[in-house]
């Protein structure tokens, strides 16, 4: 790949990455803080959580992308290590969307015995559970299946005198059949699969509903219509932007790696860490509770930069005040004889 091309790429990730930090960190304190009650309500806590998850990606995927590119040299099991925390994030992002999927097919399904199960304490301890079992799929490599490529490259070199470790890069070390069939197929398609058929009974409940229901009742049924829309957009834009990535793996596995270009590689990755940065802007306008919460705190931000300022100039005037009311003390003391 020609060195601008990698240029842009590396400059696009550092815009991604700081899109990620920003937008997540203002869901998380639009949930926890401007919305009252949010985090007794289960759907928010999973939000929080791929929040969490998004914000993540920019700290610490987008920059591994960047590093772990075979820009620099590590031993095999500390580059498999790195390379399996961007497994952890997706796979926690995945069962993320998974319960609020099922959270809201079971609010829909069994309104009765909705507010006994869902408690708070149960609902963060399947936001527990999700992120347990994300850190077990993710780091299922450093078990056994991995790449041995640099482990050999390595040991062809110990009869010379210096012995260095190979460049650091995301294939080296990640098994493709594992990418493709345990990853993929098992860890990212499967839950996809059962949250479009929870999504489709959602729907088709929902729509039965409205047409039942009494005027009353459909205001209800028309503010979880509106909701259970947005989180299936975030659904489908997650599908959306990862799954072109796992489908170049499959044709690095089945057709080698020249049927994927480097460059087509790197608009696949960052397809797929774009994900983490359009999520806050879909909460922003399809769902109202966090809209209103934007925008309470971006008037309370306001409101203190127009406090401080407003701090600044009464200062400002007061010491004006002062030095003029010096300078006319002073002159008047000259003319006193």
């Amino acid at each position: 790949m020609a060195e601008w091309s990698w240029v842009v790429y590396t400059v696009l990730e550092v815009l991604i990455a700081v899109a990620c930090c920003l937008g997540n960190v203002l869901v998380v304190c639009a949930v926890c803080v401007g919305i009252r009650d949010s985090l007794r309500e289960p759907t928010f806590c999973f939000l929080v959580s791929l929040a969490v998850a998004d914000f993540l990606v920019g700290v610490a995927a987008v920059p591994l992308a960047v590093i772990l590119d075979g820009w620099v040299s590590l031993t095999s099991d500390l580059c498999l290590l790195l390379s399996c925390v961007v497994l952890v994030l997706t796979q926690a992002s995945v069962l993320s969307l998974l319960a609020i999927a099922v959270d809201r097919y079971l609010r829909l399904h069994i309104p009765l015995r909705y507010k006994t199960l869902a408690t708070q304490r149960r609902t963060w301890f399947s936001v527990s559970v999700c992120w347990i079992l994300s850190c077990l799929l993710g780091f299922t490599p450093l078990f056994g299946w991995h790449n041995y490529s640099s482990l050999t490259s390595v040991s062809t070199n110990t009869s010379s005198s210096t012995i260095t470790s190979p460049p650091c890069t995301f294939l080296s070390v990640i098994s493709l059949p594992f990418m493709v069939y345990f990853n993929f197929l098992g860890c990212v398609m499967a839950p996809l699969l059962v949250m479009m058929l929870l999504y489709a009974r959602i729907f088709w409940s929902l729509q039965g509903r409205l047409k039942e229901s009494c005027p009353q009742a459909q205001a209800s049924l028309l503010r979880e219509k509106r909701l259970a829309c947005s989180l299936a957009l975030v659904l489908i834009l997650f599908a959306s932007c990862w799954i072109p990535l796992h489908l170049m793996n499959c044709l690095l596995l089945f057709h080698g790696p020249q049927a994927v270009t480097q460059g087509t590689l790197y608009t696949g990755i960052l397809l797929s860490h774009s994900n983490s940065a359009i999520n806050p802007v879909v909460y922003a306008y399809r769902i109202p509770k966090i809209q209103q919460a934007y925008g309470q705190i971006w008037r309370r931000i306001l409101l203190k930069l127009n406090c401080c300022h407003g701090d600044k100039r009464v200062r400002r005037s007061i010491t004006s005040n002062r030095a003029s009311h010096t300078e006319v003390c002073e002159s008047r003391g000259k003319t006193t004889p």
